[in-house]
């Protein structure tokens, strides 16, 4: 939290179009979370930093203006866009209640979403199109400001080009053909869409209660509550297709007997030692003595109250590494390690 506030309290006045923060769910859906955990999770996370920021005296509409979220896209069409409706709608609902932000522009929830990675197979991967064409146009339709298409073949290994392509044609069709960005919101008023919008926002409101009756997210991760939901949940989906309760076309059902060697993007073990020796041949033509009093600088910042960030843009400017920034910052505030 300290390292955020920093971070806002910095950009608000150096960089003020700069966006602080990605506040991410992505990481969240794709260890098995539900549509409504995404969010309820994400935006509880969002709560305290904001939260950590108002009480470190800044401005909430200095800040709030320049947060932006980062969803997940997954294969249930119309949850999916009643999800990204929802969290515009608590956001607005978090921003205007909760921390009495009076610029509208600290009100708006402003996300990128990528297509859900955990969703592809590695089984009939062409078939992966479809579902990033899904998940995309659902990310439009729930009106995503930016976009992200994985690669087809990405249960395989990093996408090849053809996939990388075939990713982003998918946008550009979408973009240019389809006609669905022509308006916002253009699936407002439909009674399926409206009702499931209220009842995902209700469910997430309802998480967001629990945590805060723990005290905040924080205090909530280190009591593991949110890891034995998003477990629990990831438990029951794996056994939804083991069971054959849930249709995932091409693993459990609609199979072939034998599918082509799929083409797998190659990886050259000579790029890993290349980087590495590149990595020491820099670090020998710097100023050793330089860096570690930069570095220890960082640790003086960390370990009191001044903004940690003009001693960190020091280090890199000295030549330290960001693992070296890193692990400096790790020797005053640790590490976090689950259950511990």
């Amino acid at each position: 939290m300290r390292i955020i506030t920093d971070i806002f309290a910095y950009c608000s006045e150096h960089v003020p179009k700069w966006n602080t923060i990605s506040i991410s769910g992505y990481h969240i859906r794709e260890a098995g979370s539900t549509a409504v955990q995404e969010i309820a999770f994400t935006l509880a996370n969002a709560i305290a930093y904001v939260q950590a920021a108002v009480d470190a005296g800044l401005d909430v509409d200095e800040f709030a203006p320049r947060l932006s979220f980062f969803w997940n896209g997954h294969n249930n069409f119309f949850e999916e866009v009643a999800k990204f409706r929802a969290s515009r709608r608590m956001w607005h609902r978090i921003m205007t209640e909760r921390f009495g932000a009076t610029k509208e522009s600290s009100k708006l929830l402003r996300f990128h979403t990528q297509t859900g990675g955990s969703t592809l197979t590695a089984q009939q991967p062409l078939n992966n199109i479809v579902r990033v064409s899904v998940q995309a146009l659902a990310a439009v339709l729930g009106g995503t400001q930016s976009l992200h298409t994985n690669g087809y073949d990405e249960a395989l290994g990093l996408p090849t080009e053809e996939a990388a392509r075939i990713a982003l044609r998918t946008q550009q069709i979408i973009g240019y053909e389809s006609g669905v960005a022509d308006t916002p919101d253009p699936l407002a008023g439909s009674y399926f869409v409206e009702q499931l919008t209220d009842q995902v926002e209700r469910l997430a409101w309802e998480y967001i209660a629990r945590i805060d009756e723990i005290g905040g997210a924080v205090a909530a991760i280190e009591q593991g509550f949110q890891m034995d939901e998003i477990e629990q949940s990831a438990y029951e989906y794996t056994k939804s297709i083991d069971d054959d309760e849930r249709v995932i076309v091409g693993v459990n059902t609609f199979t072939v007997d034998s599918e082509p060697e799929p083409n797998v993007f190659p990886i050259d073990p000579a790029l890993e030692r290349g980087q590495r020796d590149r990595l020491a041949a820099f670090k020998a033509n710097r100023d050793q003595a330089l860096v570690q009093a930069r570095l220890d600088d960082v640790v003086a910042a960390a370990r009191g109250t001044d903004n940690v960030l003009y001693p960190m843009k020091e280090a890199l400017r000295a030549h330290a590494t960001l693992g070296e920034v890193s692990d400096a910052l790790r020797s005053v505030y640790g590490e976090y390690r689950a259950g511990m």
